[in-house]
């Protein structure tokens, strides 16, 4: 590893603790993160050509904060500011230098005020340390157009006034259902990208374990938080075999099951084994059950189905959730047969209306059922509806070979 990654690499660890103490400090989210952005350019040039120095958080703090001080002073109003940051450093002792603000960092982000789409770009810039090019380029859109919705979500922050603190007992349980939303989107899109050519991203699900790791971390009695980090771990492991040699989907059923990462299924599966038996079972946990039900299986051939069954039928008492039910009718073809599966669509319709997956899910039942003259026509309007080009490529292939074998 060069000297150049282990500082960028220190530098994506910090930049949420350092955000987290101007933010407290000073109580402006919108100019401490744009500060906290200049503090960690100076230091990519600098700690490479100079090493780093004996305090490299401090360091970073300090610059910060002369750099918003600077921002202040430049200001029209800088004087109300900054008597304002005054009377809250006179009020409120100074906190232990080793304090780490992340995880209120990562509530705030997350604040149910924002909708996913500001959440999860500022999440990713502000606590996964993402610059706005990069995160622009993961979701395919124009830098300037991110650097507007991440403003926007910041300027939200400011004028819902927010407080910067972990919730409260009467908050919890809706702010961390957020948290745990927000990272659950930002893993999905990274391991299955819902645009573009490629299959996945793996710096988005790589960072969405990252900073669910952080969670856990300082959340270790939560079931859900962990239920969560084992459904990515245990999802994340067939990210091996997801993609074929020229770059190709390669559903489930037929990867390579000896290149799915063991050590991601152990992990993913302790974690499991530690929090079921607390009987708090929540939405993440069952995911990740299915999902180590289907990492079990030595081959496609074996999985237990019925127990998938089950467990989706449960996940959908639960949550309602039409892509939940979308799910289980796939289940129920794998134990009473397509034609019970496809009976399941039922209702669907109009709750998934214009959905790709529901074509897509019609399309491989009715591929089962031996109806390839309607699964070709599903097939080609789930890849006319889908904006993954991955996707869209699989799905005509498959049109395309079925129409091969017909007469």
């Amino acid at each position: 590893m060069t000297a150049r990654t282990d500082v960028d690499d220190l530098l994506r660890e910090l930049a949420p603790q350092v955000l987290g103490v101007l933010v407290r400090r000073f109580g402006d989210f919108d100019d401490a993160e744009d500060a906290v952005q200049e503090a960690l350019l100076a230091a990519a040039t600098q700690w490479p050509a100079e090493g780093l120095p004996g305090n490299p958080r401090g360091w970073l703090i300090t610059v910060a904060s002369r750099r918003l001080t600077d921002i202040w002073r430049a200001d029209q109003a800088r004087r109300h500011r900054e008597d304002l940051a005054g009377a809250r450093e006179t009020a409120t002792p100074p906190e232990p230098s080793h304090q780490d603000d992340s995880l209120a960092l990562l509530f705030l982000c997350c604040h149910p005020v924002l909708m996913p789409g500001s959440a999860i770009p500022l999440t990713l810039r502000a606590v996964g340390g993402l610059t706005t090019a990069e995160i622009a380029g993961a979701f395919l859109v124009p830098e300037d157009t991110m650097a507007k919705r991440i403003s926007r979500a910041k300027k939200r922050i400011k004028t819902s006034q927010i407080p910067f603190r972990m919730p409260s007992q009467g908050e919890w349980t809706e702010r961390l259902h957020s948290v745990l939303h927000v990272l659950y989107l930002i893993f999905n899109e990274g391991y299955a990208a819902s645009t573009g050519p490629q299959v996945a991203r793996g710096e988005l699900s790589n960072e969405a374990i990252r900073l669910t790791r952080t969670l856990h971390a300082g959340l270790r009695d939560d079931p859900e938080v962990a239920g969560l980090l084992a459904l990515m771990l245990l999802t994340d492991a067939r990210r091996p075999a997801r993609t074929g040699p020229d770059g190709e989907l390669v559903p489930l059923a037929e990867q390579d099951r000896a290149s799915w990462d063991q050590d991601l299924i152990a992990e993913g599966s302790a974690l499991l084994s530690a929090v079921l038996p607390r009987r708090a079972i929540g939405e993440y946990q069952l995911q990740a059950a299915i999902a180590a039900i289907h990492d079990e299986a030595a081959t496609a051939e074996q999985t237990d189905w019925a127990q998938i069954l089950a467990l989706y039928s449960l996940l959908e008492r639960m949550t309602g959730n039409p892509m939940v039910t979308l799910n289980r009718a796939i289940a129920i073809a794998m134990v009473d047969g397509p034609a019970a599966g496809l009976a399941a669509l039922a209702g669907l319709d109009t709750r998934l209306a214009g959905h790709h997956r529901l074509d897509a899910v019609r399309a491989h039942l009715l591929e089962m059922d031996g109806e390839a003259e309607g699964a070709i026509t599903h097939y080609l309007l789930a890849a006319g509806r889908t904006t993954s080009l991955a996707e869209r490529n699989y799905l005509t292939t498959k049109a395309a070979h079925l129409g091969a074998r017909l007469p």
